[in-house]
């Protein structure tokens, strides 16, 4: 229409997720009635290289602020990071899931510490893990070539644990035929989205900053480029979860942090000969 003044649209919010959570996230975004977020996710095998993750997120964050977008989310956990996650999450401004790995996020932390403290040789699967076993689990650690590798990785393991997201009778049945494969018991929890639904929530829910009068627009949305949700139950800051964790810390580097807790990522024939005790497969 002539004369018509066309009024500039800011970019939606942005959730950058790991590809082994996109069907949840999907749900908890897409079909959860927000379709003023746009969800974005990078590939689930990222998790046979953990070191890898972080440059990943950090190309998606810096592409996404060149189109402009000022309020992004990040759906992972550490997930085998060593923190090195956070040190780009704490330079882009950017807030992402808290916990360890997708298991605590699922479980819910209080939940999943005590599962661990029951008993510690517990070698976890979520939905995506549950549906993907033959090819991330069995095949991925190279049991179907050298299946005597199998006490070498699962010696140390006492039970599968499935958090389930679903209730899906052929999930549960693939997971239960993993167990009888490596020989442990088998256990399933149901747990839903877990804590991944309240943090996707209260980022939804946080209204976007508006610039006072007489400030430059751009100069206040990089100002403001952190969301504005840091003390949510469901995330916090880099710098926040940091000045919490000394004693992570402390367990990181003497090594308890991966052989007893299990949260690093998937650990190759190749690596197995340096640890310890088992591996554990990360999905998130």
């Amino acid at each position: 229409m002539p004369g018509a003044v066309r009024t500039a649209v800011a970019p939606r919010p942005l959730v950058i997720g790991c590809g082994a959570l996109a069907r949840e996230l999907v749900t908890l975004t897409r079909r959860a009635g927000l379709p003023a977020m746009d969800l974005t996710c990078l590939p689930a095998t990222l998790h046979n290289r953990p070191e890898r993750i972080p440059a990943a997120v950090e190309r998606r964050i810096q592409a996404a602020r060149a189109r402009g977008v000022e309020r992004i989310f990040v759906a992972y956990a550490d997930c085998g990071t060593g923190g090195l996650l956070d040190r780009v999450l704490e330079r882009e401004g950017v807030e992402r899931l808290e916990g360890a790995h997708c298991y605590e996020v699922y479980g819910g932390r209080a939940a999943f510490a005590q599962l661990q403290d029951d008993e510690p040789g517990t070698f976890y699967l979520t939905d995506f893990l549950a549906r993907n076993a033959e090819r991330l689990v069995w095949r991925g650690l190279g049991l179907d070539r050298h299946p005597e590798l199998l006490p070498l990785y699962f010696g140390n393991y006492r039970r599968v644990v499935y958090l389930a997201q679903t209730d899906d009778p052929a999930l549960t049945a693939a997971g239960r035929r993993l167990a009888r494969r490596l020989r442990l018991r088998f256990e399933r929890r149901f747990t839903g989205h877990g804590e991944l639904a309240p943090a996707i929530s209260a980022f939804a829910a946080t209204p976007a900053a508006a610039p006072e009068p007489g400030v430059d627009a751009q100069s206040f949305s990089l100002a403001h480029a952190r969301p504005s949700t840091a003390q949510d139950a469901a995330f916090v800051t880099p710098s926040q979860r940091r000045a919490r964790s000394g004693v992570h810390e402390a367990l990181r580097t003497t090594g308890l942090h991966r052989n007893r807790l299990g949260r690093r990522g998937i650990v190759t024939p190749r690596q197995s000969a340096t640890v310890a005790s088992a591996p554990a497969v990360s999905a998130a």
